[in-house]
């Protein structure tokens, strides 16, 4: 959408029109239940609803969705057979800048019985590596025309770009992303690489194990317990990608 604006410069003002990247409330509801609210960029919604309640260890397989629809803001599953919703049994709020409120720790991951990333694969090319920033930004029309939003890729082991997702909650861009192999039977992801636009934290890193991706970069810097959960996972975990260098947090055997 547009606004108008003041642009304010060293001699002078001038008002034009700036886009701006759309946030609006999706539901989540699950057999007519309420289980979710989040706040993100509208489009891939049914992904968006499949990913998150994949990645939150609620749905296993897409064969257990008898269908999924997406419309006025709510994102309506319904299921071949009821769910467990104990991990939703608190009705939360899911924030755009924060994701979910109330994890409990790294131990939670192990708990949610996920696919453990392949042990020494993929194998992959610093080169490589290095060049997947400049790739993923080639491919983000939306942020190069706001600036606002978060952007989650897939590639291969030879650094082609398979899929990208964006969105104003970097949480969302990769529920998006995941979402849509979980719908389509290709979880675990575990020939691929995941970059992440921005920083790297704890949720990207358990959404990440969830659907046992080995590799994940990062642009910005991961936190303490992203780390963490990279190194009691074996997840190769690089930050800081950028202009042809990284650091390397983890399990750096992947990388040649």
């Amino acid at each position: 959408m547009t606004v108008p604006v003041r642009r304010m410069g060293a001699e002078q003002d001038s008002i034009e029109q700036d886009l701006l990247a759309v946030e609006e409330p999706l539901e989540i509801r699950i057999d007519g239940r309420n289980v979710a609210i989040t706040m993100r960029t509208p489009g891939n919604d049914e992904e968006l609803a499949a990913g998150f309640l994949f990645t939150e260890g609620i749905l296993k397989s897409a064969s257990r969705i008898r269908s999924i629809t997406a419309e006025n803001n709510v994102a309506a599953i319904a299921l071949t057979e009821s769910a467990d919703l104990s991990r939703l049994e608190r009705h939360f709020y899911l924030s755009s800048s924060c994701g979910v409120c109330g994890k409990a720790s790294v131990d939670a991951i192990e708990l949610a019985e996920c696919a453990a990333p392949a042990r020494g694969a993929p194998v992959i090319a610093r080169e490589t590596l290095g060049c997947l920033p400049e790739k993923l930004r080639a491919c983000q029309p939306v942020f190069a025309r706001t600036g606002g939003l978060h952007g989650a890729a897939l590639f291969d082991a030879a650094g082609e770009l398979l899929e990208v997702r964006e969105d104003v909650g970097r949480h969302n861009a990769l529920d998006k992303l995941i979402g849509a192999a979980f719908l389509r039977g290709a979880v675990p992801l575990s020939d691929r690489i995941l970059l992440l636009s921005g920083r790297a934290s704890f949720e990207l890193l358990q959404k990440a194990v969830m659907a046992g991706i080995a590799v994940v970069a990062a642009v910005g810097a991961p936190s303490s317990l992203a780390v963490e959960v990279a190194l009691r996972f074996g997840v190769t975990l690089c930050g800081f990608v950028r202009d042809g260098r990284f650091n390397v947090y983890s399990a750096p055997s992947r990388l040649l």
